[in-house]
């Protein structure tokens, strides 16, 4: 007899904080959330998914979906801590043309301290740190594809230091409100600035009123030279994290950069090649 696929096993965990980190300000909600689980057959890491089980709709007992582990902590044998980054999403049905709310991202916004969810994981994340202290790290990102991003830069100045590499990241929102952990409300990632490796470029939308995209091909534009000569270099590793939108827009900057098309995309299949880069795209 064939054997079946085990389940994964399901946890849970309880909310212990849930900070809004866009300003009230902005029309965009989205909520650093912290959690801890007793189970201590648990052992998230940031950079890790978990993948959190909201209650289902049209007779599913759950719906499913991925977050990315920003910070994650054991509690002394007790169990561990582990924070997540969530956006208040909607979604327009292809069928009716109406918009209704987001069912995982709206059952976790409107979570109180105490309640509990369920989830399954964690599981591995692509986002890997590069043994080599001297990798440059390249990363583009609109969003909440700042969390994987946050993780990552704090791992490598706070858990192992002496980072050698260039550290480039270029993030894009639709305005400065919503620079998630660069904005007014939260703006932790200011703690790296002072990193002589570390630099940080916002773009923000010419126009969000129209829903226009952030202007990350003029951030790539005005520093060129040097993203061009990262790209091409054997010691970096590309990081992308965003919506699957935000994929054509980074290749037409980048083809801009590279200066055709075909000199980009041999740029990206050595970069792929080599396993140096890596994407997160929802």
């Amino acid at each position: 007899m064939q054997n079946l696929p085990t389940a994964p096993a399901v946890h849970s965990a309880e909310l212990i904080s849930s900070a809004r980190i866009t300003p009230p300000a902005s029309s965009e909600e989205v909520r650093h959330m912290v959690f801890r689980s007793a189970d201590l057959a648990i052992d998230p890491r940031a950079g890790n998914c978990i993948r959190v089980l909201a209650p289902g709709q049209f007779g599913n007992k759950h719906h499913g979906r991925l977050y990315s582990i920003i910070d994650a902590s054991q509690s002394g044998g007790t169990g561990a801590e582990f924070s997540i980054c969530v956006r208040r999403c909607s979604y327009i049905d292809d069928f009716s043309g109406e918009e209704y709310p987001g069912v995982a991202s709206n059952h976790l916004c409107d979570l109180r301290p105490g309640a509990s969810i369920e989830f399954s994981g964690p599981v591995d994340y692509p986002f890997a740190v590069p043994e080599d202290k001297s990798a440059n790290l390249l990363m583009i990102g609109m969003g909440t594809g700042i969390a994987p991003f946050r993780g990552l830069i704090r791992r490598i100045y706070e858990k192992i230091g002496g980072w050698k590499g260039k550290v480039r990241l270029f993030y894009g929102a639709r305005s400065g409100l919503e620079m998630l952990y660069m904005n007014d409300e939260n703006n932790d990632l200011a703690n790296y600035f002072d990193q002589p490796t570390f630099k940080a470029f916002q773009a923000v939308s010419p126009r969000p009123a129209f829903d226009a995209p952030a202007a990350l091909d003029e951030a790539l534009a005005k520093n060129a030279a040097e993203v061009w000569e990262m790209a091409q270099s054997p010691q970096t590793h590309v990081f992308i994290a965003g919506t699957h939108a935000m994929l054509d827009g980074i290749d037409k900057a980048m083809a801009t950069l590279a200066g055709s098309a075909d000199q980009w995309a041999s740029a990206r299949k050595a970069l792929m090649a080599g396993g140096r880069w890596h994407e997160l795209l929802y």
